[in-house]
């Protein structure tokens, strides 16, 4: 393919907008003192940035263009500019006092998940596959470096060696599988690979079969996926909890959008090849995940193997691919990332009172702080996917189409390891409730900032259980581009 070149630059307004932000908020950090600015505007600058790229994203829904045939702007990646925006602007509202305390380099921090916010944008937006590869690269380096920012903390730096050194395994892994798919496609270009995979792939069977296991093996370490979970539990325990809540938030949607990208597009005419692999590692994650997770006594590890076994879900709707059940999916995206949200927000504001990161450190948090132990709660139950919040809304919806589409004992192994995930979220929910707190515990209030950002996502999970057809139709609208 020989793209022209209409490198029409206004279509990357708002990754431009967010790169420019980060460029900011690292010159204001530097030059803090010559011009007498506090750190504690470095959050609000990047709120900012992320509500105005928000803001700008919506001008483009309705449209569907490229950027030179390596970007594509339509309405999944308007869905995912929002999202991503969305999820920038909640995470430095819930932490900007944890990041005050508790993260060394501050400038650095907030720059660092702005860059990896359009990294995630481009690896759903990408329709070439070094593109994508770049946009991975993007959001691994800048997460990478921000899991060690930790203060006074040794599991951080720990955690960040762990990281970049299987990163970088899975990256070399995922990059010869793009080269074996470029051998037998011809091409970078998912047009053009669609269309060489569309007259069949008999010719180059074992060569694309070996491609597609590398390829699904590099995914499936960026998505956390069992048996490439191995970086995850030390990786949230060590990291900074808003880059924890970022690694389960924006950097499993961002490969989820990938893997639908990829395998509804240029990878659909060989699904027979790799149907079966993305099936059984969905299996696997949906069960490894759940299962260990009973046995974690601390909150971020629990909550990393609570994350796996979403993931889990998520690759079943990737198996069964279609236009149905990708919407369904971008429905449990959303719902998922809301829930999470507010149990992450929740599991800050009691870090930074308490100092405990351990499930008993929620003792009594119902007499402590009704409000946050009323917000997590629901957070655990909806991610367990219980009635009348959100992830029982989109897990039905969810398993669902995925049965529709003849794979009703993949919803059924769902549900049993949905069912299985109440048990440990149940751990937490009994510590608030039933135990008394601590002698000299008294009642506190979190920040303003903090009320404020979980009673939005306290209503947030309620709409998306009562009423989720809104945000099914943006959904719907966002996978029918996808498969436009």
């Amino acid at each position: 393919m020989n793209p022209a070149l209409d490198y029409e630059y206004a279509l990357l307004l708002p990754e431009l907008i967010l790169a420019g932000t980060a460029a900011l908020v690292l010159f204001a950090d530097a030059f803090r003192r010559e011009f007498g600015v506090s750190r504690r505007l470095l959050p609000w600058l990047a709120v900012a940035g992320a509500v105005v790229a928000g803001l700008v994203s919506l001008t483009y829904a309705g449209r569907s263009e490229n950027f030179s045939e390596l970007l594509t702007v339509d309405d999944f990646t308007t869905f995912f500019r929002v999202l991503f925006a969305a999820i920038l602007v909640v995470l430095v509202l819930g932490s900007h006092e944890f990041v005050e305390r508790h993260v060394r380099h501050v400038g650095e921090f907030y720059a660092l998940l702005l860059l990896a916010t359009v990294g995630a944008i481009f690896m759903s937006a990408a329709r070439e596959l070094i593109t994508a590869y770049i946009a991975i690269e993007l959001l691994s380096f800048s997460l990478y470096v921000a899991v060690s920012l930790t203060l006074a903390d040794r599991r951080s730096g720990e955690a960040s060696l762990k990281y970049v050194l299987l990163g970088g395994v899975a990256s070399a892994m995922l990059l010869y599988g793009l080269s074996l798919l470029y051998g037998v496609a011809g091409s970078t270009y998912y047009a053009e690979i669609a269309e060489a995979f569309s007259s069949g792939t008999a010719a180059f069977e074992w060569a694309l079969v070996l491609g597609l296991a590398l390829v699904i093996g590099g995914l499936g370490f960026k998505a956390s996926a069992v048996p490439f979970h191995m970086w995850t539990p030390d990786a949230y325990e060590g990291a900074p909890l808003p880059i924890t809540a970022f690694l389960s938030a924006t950097s499993k949607a961002a490969i989820v959008a990938l893997l639908l990208r990829v395998f509804g597009g240029p990878l659909l005419p060989a699904i027979d090849e790799w149907q079966w692999m993305v099936a059984a590692l969905a299996v696997l994650t949906m069960a490894f995940g759940n299962l260990i997770a009973l046995q974690q006594s601390n909150i971020k590890r629990l909550l990393a193997y609570s994350s796996i076994g979403q993931v889990g879900y998520m690759l079943m709707a990737v198996t069964a691919v279609s236009a149905e059940t990708s919407s369904a999916l971008l429905l449990h995206i959303a719902g998922y990332l809301v829930t999470n949200l507010a149990v992450f927000v929740v599991v800050i504001a009691v870090h930074n009172r308490t100092g405990d990161e351990r499930i008993v450190g929620f003792r009594g948090l119902a007499e402590t702080q009704p409000f946050l132990a009323l917000v997590l709660t629901a957070g655990l139950f909806s991610l367990a996917g219980m009635p009348l919040l959100a992830g029982f809304a989109t897990k039905f919806f969810l398993f669902q189409a995925v049965a529709s589409e003849g794979f009703l004992w993949l919803s059924v192994v769902a549900v049993i390891a949905s069912t299985v995930s109440l048990y440990y979220y149940l751990q937490v929910i009994r510590q608030m409730y039933l135990y008394p707190p601590d002698a000299d515990a008294e009642r506190w209030r979190p920040s303003v900032t903090g009320l404020v950002t979980t009673g939005g996502l306290l209503a947030g999970m309620v709409f998306i259980g009562l009423y989720a057809g809104p945000v099914f139709e943006l959904a719907d609208q966002a996978a029918t581009a996808l498969f436009a």
